[in-house]
C-alpha cells in the first residue's frame, strides 16, 4: 500500500484562485473596507478597514447582507472605554464573548461586560471592585463584633450572612451592620440589656452657633455618624461618654439629667426648628453655654458620685 507523501503541500481550493468580482470590491468600499483577497474557502474573504488599516477575516454573506464590523476597532474602543474609567483591558472572557477581564486601579482583576464598562465611562453606572468591597464589609463586621460569611441564602442583594462572636449565624442588611444597629438572635443582647453609654456631643450647625446634645446610646460613634447628622458637612464631636451597665440604666439616668437641666436652665433649650434640617433629633439639645454644666454632670457619673446640677 502506497503511503501518502506528507511533504506535498495541500492543493489550494479553486475558489481561492477565482477572481474577485468588481461588485464585491465596490460593496466593500461603500461599507468602509477594501476587499484584499479571498479566504481559506469560498465562503471567506479578507477585509482591510479604512479606519485602522488592519485586516480581518469575514464571511462573504456578512459583506453582502450586512455591514461588517472591524474587530480591531471594536477592541480599541473597549480599551479606550477601560482607560477612561481607570481600568486596563487584559483579555476577553473565553467563555462569554460579551465579557472581558480588566485590571482595576487597586490591582485586582474584575470581570465586566464590555457594554457595562461603556456605560460606566458615560457616567450611568459606578465602578467597584468586588475584592475591595469584600475587605470593607469584613472590616465593618469586625468593628461590630461579627464575622462576614458571605451572601444571604434567601434574602435580597442588600443582605449578608454574618456570624456573631457568640457563634450565632444571622442575616442582616449591610446598612444595619454599617451603622451597628443590630441585635444578635442567639445571645439575646438588645439595647436594653447590653452595655450602653451616656454621651455629650457638640454640633456646629451652618449659619448658627454651636449646640450641645445630651443622650444615651449603645454605640455613640454610630449614633453620631449614621443616625444624627443629616450630612457629613455638619461638625459633630463626641466630648464625653460614661459607660453604663445596661441601656435601661443609661436611659433612666439620662432622663433624670434632662429633667434637672430643664428645671434649672429652661432658657438654654434650643427649639427643634433651628436644627431640624441638619440633625435627626427632636429634643435634648441645648445652647453651647450649657456644655460645661453637662460635662460636670457626666464627670460626677464617671466617679460614681451622686448626680447633682
Amino acid at each position: 500500500m502506497t503511503q501518502p507523501d506528507h511533504n506535498i503541500s495541500p492543493a489550494v481550493p479553486l475558489a481561492v484562485k477565482t477572481p474577485i468580482p468588481a461588485s464585491w470590491q465596490q460593496m466593500a468600499r461603500d461599507k468602509g473596507f477594501r476587499l484584499t483577497r479571498r479566504g481559506a474557502d469560498r465562503y471567506q474573504i479578507m477585509l482591510e478597514c479604512d479606519h485602522c488599516g488592519r485586516e480581518h477575516r469575514s464571511k462573504r454573506n456578512v459583506l453582502m447582507d450586512h455591514t461588517p464590523l472591524c474587530p480591531h476597532c471594536i477592541e480599541q474602543r473597549w480599551r479606550e472605554d477601560a482607560r477612561s474609567v481607570g481600568l486596563e483591558l487584559l483579555h476577553r472572557d473565553p467563555d462569554d464573548h460579551r465579557h472581558g477581564f480588566y485590571r482595576a486601579a487597586c490591582g485586582h482583576s474584575i470581570r465586566r461586560q464590555f457594554g457595562r464598562v461603556r456605560q460606566i465611562a458615560r457616567g450611568k453606572h459606578a465602578l467597584r471592585c468586588e475584592t475591595c468591597l469584600r475587605h470593607v464589609e469584613e472590616a465593618e463586621a469586625r468593628t461590630a463584633g461579627w464575622e462576614l460569611l458571605g451572601p444571604p441564602r434567601d434574602r435580597g442583594s442588600s443582605y449578608r450572612r454574618y456570624r456573631h462572636s457568640c457563634g450565632h449565624v444571622q442575616e442582616f442588611a449591610r446598612a444595619n451592620m454599617q451603622t451597628e444597629r443590630i441585635c444578635c438572635g442567639g445571645c439575646g443582647v438588645s439595647w436594653a440589656t447590653a452595655p450602653s453609654f451616656i454621651y455629650c456631643m457638640r454640633f456646629k450647625i451652618p449659619d448658627s452657633s454651636s449646640m450641645t446634645k445630651l443622650g444615651f446610646s449603645k454605640n455613640p460613634r454610630s449614633r453620631l455618624h449614621h443616625q444624627l447628622m443629616c450630612s457629613p458637612e455638619i461638625g459633630g464631636t463626641i466630648l464625653r461618654t460614661v459607660a453604663m451597665s445596661t441601656g435601661r440604666a443609661a436611659q433612666s439616668l439620662e432622663k433624670r439629667m434632662h429633667g434637672a437641666l430643664k428645671r434649672t436652665h429652661p432658657n438654654a433649650i434650643i427649639p427643634p426648628a433651628r436644627y431640624r434640617e441638619h440633625l435627626r433629633v427632636k429634643s435634648e439639645s441645648y445652647e453651647a453655654r450649657l456644655e460645661p454644666t453637662i460635662l460636670a454632670m457626666l464627670n460626677q457619673l464617671g466617679t460614681g458620685a451622686d448626680l447633682s446640677v
